[in-house]
């Protein structure tokens, strides 16, 4: 259904909020600091150079033309050319090592959050959605980046040169600043209320393009389903309805400026009369220069032109703030499954044991209750049961993808906990039901597993399973590019190309999601091949989507309700009259009486 979009309250920063991302943002820029002087000192200079122009202007009326003396006006005229080549070039130097610094910044925050999102443990994953982990790098580090590019260099600069402008103004004529100020509260009623409107207007059209965007996705991605059903009219018009939202809410934002750019203008407008005009009488009764006058007409605009710049700005600021804040949450986060001070490498090989283990995601209920079991090393346990039981996530905690709630997962004695990440991973791997392939080659989506493996080791490992010639005899061999999510690759292939990957890790216990459950007949039997070579000679866990898998396996788990109802060998487990065994005569009386090991379809055990 399609949703109306509202403002998201979350990009609002508070004081609070904005004092922290403004702390913990002075220690990651602690390294660019040289830079940062130097931008703060570009600021600096060209803020001079912008009010020296007039003052320059001043001194050419009052002490050149009035008094004609030539030499004054001359020195006034090159310093104003001078003055406008430094501005020039300030203005330039600035601008670029503002944004030199900010890219840096960026560059090194991208790095930072992605390399915490790729040591996030799975618990996490659980409970928080793709999509905004995605837009944390993507429309997050985006406002941050508009911000560098144009914006902060404006606010940095406009901010300065209005504080100065009045100090300067204030010093020249304190008088005619008062005259002239009478513009300014108007001026700044009006640019607060501008702020609140556009910034709510802001938001509600960022929230648009991105449900606009959301369900342009979606309307191609699903284009298949749409045109099977004669869908494309109510499609149609879901969409125009919410493009129509998003038209509202940019008109909306349009006619915000519109009575606020106006209100700006004016006021310019009205307080260069009045500098004008009070300030003409003024120098008809001697009280002010002419010099002085058009001194205050010509950086009366750095009073208005600022405040103007600095609304429109405040948004851009707030957004990129908000933006910040939520990265550094994402930073703070913790890790689930962490490595402990101290950690020991896990031995090469031992026993797999599961000692009263219970287990539950979050704050739910538990899925696992009392778990007990020990798998001795190069043995082969498969877990059977209906769907929801736990099987995957016994499976989960043996391979440390979380820790349980209680109890304890040791292999060769050594608790899993306390070992170290590099050896847990390198001993115990995990094969998904569906083989997942990054851009790139066969040999580099291999490599994964190890990256200082060679080609030869590669190679090898490829042949382990029985894939080697396979991919050898394409056009650019294991050099070929399997695009996007292995796109050009067979669904086959690609599960050749992951057992390939956990060959080349060489890991002593296996945690195998059924390899060949969700392939057709004629690649099952390939792909069935490399999974018994792989599996030859080590530990395996084998979440069964089919007897047929348990009765190769030496021991079968049965799993219920959270629970290890059962545990034994395939045969031993269907003469007793227990969940198995009803499990199988269900599986035997749908696929008819196969032979032990025989490729069978799918029975009510899977899940």
């Amino acid at each position: 259904m399609w949703m109306g979009a509202g403002v998201d309250d979350d990009a609002k920063l508070d004081v609070a909020g904005a004092t922290h991302v403004l702390r913990r943002s002075a220690g990651l820029l602690r390294p660019h600091r040289r830079r940062v002087v130097g931008a703060v000192a570009m600021v600096v200079l060209w803020t001079c150079t912008v009010l020296a122009g007039p003052y320059l202007v001043r001194v050419g009326i009052d002490q050149g033309i009035k008094p004609r003396d030539a030499g004054t006006l001359n020195l006034a005229v090159i310093g104003y050319v001078v003055v406008a080549v430094l501005a020039y070039v300030t203005n330039r130097r600035q601008i670029a090592l503002i944004s030199r610094v900010g890219e840096d910044f960026l560059r090194e925050l991208r790095n930072r959050v992605f390399h915490h999102l790729q040591r996030l443990s799975m618990p996490f994953y659980d409970r928080s959605k793709a999509g905004v982990l995605v837009s944390r790098m993507t429309s997050d580090v985006d406002s941050l980046s508009e911000l560098i590019q144009m914006g902060l260099a404006m606010f940095v600069s406009n901010a300065l040169l209005l504080v100065v402008s009045l100090i300067v103004l204030a010093s020249v004529s304190w008088q005619l600043l008062l005259v002239c100020l009478v513009a300014l509260p108007p001026v700044v009623v009006a640019s607060v209320k501008f702020q609140r409107d556009s910034n709510d207007a802001y938001l509600e059209v960022r929230d648009n393009i991105g449900n606009t965007l959301s369900h342009l996705q979606e309307g191609i991605a699903g284009v298949r389903v749409v045109q099977a059903y004669g869908r494309e009219d109510v499609e149609v018009d879901r969409f125009e309805q919410g493009n129509r939202e998003l038209y509202d809410s940019h008109m909306r934002s349009v006619a915000i400026s519109a009575w606020y750019l106006p209100v700006i203008e004016l006021a310019g407008w009205g307080t260069t009369a009045l500098a004008l005009g009070v300030g003409g009488w003024w120098v008809h009764n001697d009280a002010l220069t002419i010099g002085t006058v058009a001194f205050f007409v010509l950086t009366l605009s750095n009073l208005f032109e600022p405040v103007q710049q600095l609304s429109q700005l405040f948004n851009m600021v707030q957004s990129a703030g908000a933006g910040l804040q939520k990265l550094y949450e994402l930073l703070d986060t913790p890790v689930d499954v962490a490595e402990r001070p101290a950690a020991v490498d896990l031995p090469e090989v031992g026993d797999l044991e599961v000692d009263g283990v219970s287990f539950a995601y979050g704050d739910g209920p538990r899925v696992l209750r009392d778990v007990t079991l020990r798998i001795p090393a190069g043995s082969r346990l498969a877990l059977v049961g209906p769907t929801g039981a736990g099987k995957s996530t016994l499976a989960k905690l043996a391979a440390r993808l979380y820790d349980p709630t209680e109890g304890h997962v040791r292999f060769g004695g050594v608790d899993l906990r306390d070992a170290t990440l590099a050896s847990l991973r390198g001993r115990i791997v995990v094969i998904p039901q569906e083989g997942f392939l990054f851009n790139g080659s066969i040999r580099d989506n291999v490599r994964l597993a190890r990256a200082d493996a060679t080609d030869a080791e590669v190679d090898d490992a490829l042949r382990a399973v029985g894939a080697y010639e396979r991919f050898a005899s394409l056009a650019d061999g294991l050099d070929t590019e399997v695009r996007e999510r292995g796109s050009r690759l067979s669904a086959g292939e690609k599960q050749l190309v992951s057992l390939a990957r956990a060959a080349l890790a060489d890991p002593a216990v296996l945690v195998l999601d059924e390899a060949t459950s969700s392939l057709d007949p004629g690649t099952e039997a390939l792909v069935e091949g490399a999974v018994d070579r792989l599996l030859e000679g080590r530990t395996v866990i084998v979440i069964a989507h089919r007897l047929s898998t348990s009765e190769r396996a030496d021991v079968v788990g049965v799993v219920d309700g959270g629970e290890l109802v059962e545990l034994g060998p395939h045969e031993q487990l269907v003469t007793r009259d227990g969940a198995y065994a009803a499990l199988y005569q269900t599986w035997v009386a749908g696929t008819g009486a196969p032979a032990p090991g025989s490729p069978v379809g799918p029975s009510p055990a899977r899940g």
